[in-house]
């Protein structure tokens, strides 16, 4: 037996989301046992724990989509006993049992070894929304987008993944207009590195299909309205790196920004990225995420603490990175 968060759903008591101790049957079927230390609560996490969007694909469920810790047994070539190691998606949290727990069998092939570089509670501060964040910056790199191309926008910006998107890009050099529905937060975003701070207010109704020319780069969390005006800004041939959905699914928008002004919209899965990307990533974010700043946009709770949090992420209540001691 051991501790930890676990999701059920019945006829008779519906859908409940309990810190209890869970049977050792109900683990995974992986090759490699991993003592879990720290775990994240992400936007997904929230959803699955409330049961406000059908992100649990089977019940019962242990929820929490990335995790560090400790192999404990593997029969995986790759790992050992005492091997320090992170896991970021795969459908853990979701279709396999996650991170919330004291305990986690994963197969050996999603799990990449811990940078030297952070603490295992540092690689949750970052998390899935950091290493995220930092697969949206690689792909505005890639495309060409330098520091002298011109503004970054990041959308959603006091959430995890704007939080550390605006502190590389800072690192990096560039310039950054961080949108946000908390304009009461402005200064924290002004510290983590954004030169400008507005209103989502500004992106997030109907647009025109073109707008005045301003972004060399976007990094997307949003969606809907706010993804279309994002392209509908962008400089001829930039880029937007599109990650998220806070805002709604669809995508009202024209051709207009693609075919006139020829720009490229990138979409980010973090989820099946191939191991070699990740391990990129998180090398990356090693070398250019400031520790200063990830402390200062990072929060810890325990596992009890889960269940309120959960409610206020999905309120808007929370900015930056969500930590959950385990172990």
């Amino acid at each position: 037996m051991f501790n930890g968060i676990l999701i059920e759903k019945d006829e008779l008591n519906g859908y409940q989301a309990r810190l209890k101790q869970i049977d050792d049957e109900l683990l995974g079927q992986g090759d490699v046992l991993v003592q879990v230390y720290y775990s994240g609560l992400n936007y997904k996490d929230a959803l699955a724990i409330t049961g406000q969007s059908p992100v649990v694909r089977q019940f019962p469920m242990i929820p929490g989509i990335d995790f560090s810790g400790v192999v404990l047994k593997s029969s995986h070539p790759d790992w050992q006993a005492g091997d320090e190691v992170i896991l970021n998606g795969w459908g853990v949290g979701e279709k396999f049992p996650g991170g919330l727990a004291e305990l986690a069998q994963v197969s050996g092939d999603w799990l990449i070894r811990k940078p030297q570089a952070f603490s295992f509670q540092q690689t949750m501060a970052i998390g899935t929304a950091g290493y995220t964040a930092m697969l949206c910056i690689m792909a505005l790199e890639n495309h060409g987008i330098t520091p002298h191309s011109g503004e970054i926008l990041v959308t959603g910006a006091n959430g995890g993944v704007g939080n550390v998107a605006i502190a590389i890009l800072k690192k990096l050099g560039y310039q950054v207009v961080a949108s946000t529905g908390r304009m009461q937060d402005d200064e924290h975003l002004y510290q983590l590195g954004a030169s400008v701070v507005i209103d989502r207010a500004k992106l997030s109704g109907q647009g025109k299909p073109l707008q005045k020319e301003r972004w060399a780069g976007v990094i997307d969390t949003v969606g809907s309205h706010t993804l279309a005006n994002a392209c509908a800004g962008t400089l001829y041939r930039g880029a937007v790196a599109a990650c998220g959905l806070a805002g709604g699914m669809d995508f009202p928008a024209t051709v207009a920004p693609f075919i006139l002004r020829g720009i490229t919209l990138y979409g980010i899965d973090s989820v099946m990225a191939p191991k070699s990307l990740r391990e990129q990533a998180w090398q990356r974010l090693a070398q250019d995420l400031d520790s200063d700043k990830l402390a200062a946009l990072t929060k810890e709770i325990t596992l009890q603490q889960c269940f309120d949090v959960a409610h206020k992420i999905l309120d808007g209540q929370v900015r930056g990175r969500t930590v959950v001691k385990i172990s």
